[in-house]
């Protein structure tokens, strides 16, 4: 072989050792990087212009003229910001965006002080009129507020009526909306629940076997603890019931129902009478005591001899029972039956759970309102009884 031969097989195989060019992807992945680049550039740039919308309040936004139309409920939920209000009031074409109501009010500072709650305000408003609407005094319906110690029905003391939680419950109902009353009665109220589901109102399980045999028009006596509460107007009679028992469900709970009762030696539901029991008869600072006297009469077999449990069915508060009220019988006559009643008798505060659920340390078996502040007298026996029901008469007190 020649060396032209050689030459020639060297440059041959030199050119078949060079790497292969491809051109065409290589410029493809440039025309895809661009690509990527211009897209990205154009969503900064999109984002900034929204962002400088934001800061310098650039563009419109839609907000209806004049006072409004038809008068609607909206609700004002726990926590709510300005933004949340919007939004419920755009949700409800109260108003034609949240930022017109937003924007409006900025300039009134009563609309950070708006609570939970259901307001009255009218459709197709402008912001600035949603927002003069929304916190008008007037506004705001739906409020219910319950005292601990009120029974369901209610109380009259000669001509004197105190309400019960069901005539409560009839006022927060109403509102006047575009000239119609929503008003529900107390007779609908107690139609209803008398034939209600108890579960589906939200009675806690815990309750349920109990308040389903109790007399109809006590079935949730004792289970709406006392408190503040929103209720829609509008709702029917079994909606109000709802909104109110399933509520104070969450409050009977918060207080450690029915997980206190556990070492009480009773049901829940029985704690529950008991400390009903204990709202009456005594003030705050005697609930631990009474609480007591209940348990170790309940525990030696004596009847509780409890006047507000005469004065449940009678309707009317009084210190002191008479013998016709006291020989009267029924399931509420605790001069004549031993034991608790068959439901509680008010609506109790988280206090007297703590109280029936933990009593005081003692043996006393009696007790009897000594002084004119309500402060009560305890004794062990019955002769030391006698002796506080004497001083109690000559201060005045009993």
């Amino acid at each position: 072989m020649t060396h032209e031969e050689l030459d020639l097989f060297s440059e041959t195989r030199t050119e078949r050792a060079r790497p292969v060019r491809k051109p065409r992807k290589r410029r493809r992945r440039r025309i895809v990087l661009w690509v990527s680049m211009v897209v990205v550039l154009g969503l900064i740039a999109a984002g900034g212009y929204y962002g400088l919308r934001q800061i310098l309040d650039i563009g419109s936004y839609d907000d209806y003229p004049g006072e409004g139309g038809t008068q609607v409920v909206i609700q004002v939920k726990n926590g709510e910001s300005t933004g949340d209000i919007a939004a419920t009031l755009a949700e409800a074409d109260v108003v034609a965006s949240s930022r017109a109501f937003v924007n409006a009010a900025e300039s009134d500072e009563r609309v950070r002080a708006i609570q939970p709650g259901y307001y009255v305000v009218k459709t197709k408003s402008s912001g600035a009129a949603a927002v003069s609407q929304i916190v008008a005094e007037e506004a705001k319906v739906g409020n219910l507020q319950i005292k601990a110690g009120t029974q369901l029905d209610d109380v009259k003391n000669g001509d004197k009526v105190t309400p019960g939680i069901v005539s409560l419950l009839a006022q927060a109902s109403c509102a006047d909306l575009n000239g119609e009353s929503t008003c529900v009665e107390p007779e609908q109220l107690r139609a209803s629940v008398e034939k209600a589901d108890l579960a589906k109102l939200g009675v806690p399980d815990w309750a349920l076997p109990y308040a389903s045999k109790a007399e109809p028009t006590r079935r949730l006596e004792g289970l709406i603890m006392p408190g503040v509460y929103d209720v829609k107007p509008g709702s029917t009679p079994e909606e109000l019931w709802r909104q109110l028992v399933s509520n104070s469900a969450t409050q009977l709970q918060a207080v450690g129902m029915p997980n206190i009762a556990q070492d009480t030696g009773f049901t829940p539901y029985q704690v529950t009478i008991m400390a009903s029991l204990i709202e009456r008869e005594a003030i705050e600072k005697d609930f631990p005591k009474v609480s007591r006297v209940t348990y170790n009469r309940l525990a030696e077999r004596m009847q509780l001899q409890y006047d507000s449990t005469i004065n449940y069915v009678l309707d009317r508060p009084t210190i002191r029972t008479n013998d016709a009220d006291r020989n009267k019988a029924g399931p509420y006559n605790t001069y004549q039956n031993t034991g608790l009643p068959p439901t509680p008798i008010s609506a109790p505060s988280p206090e007297a759970f703590k109280a029936a659920a933990t009593p005081a340390k003692g043996t006393w078996l009696y007790f009897v309102r000594c002084q004119t502040d309500g402060t009560s007298c305890f004794a062990t026996n019955q002769a030391q009884h006698d002796q506080n029901v004497a001083d109690a008469q000559e201060r005045g007190a009993y």
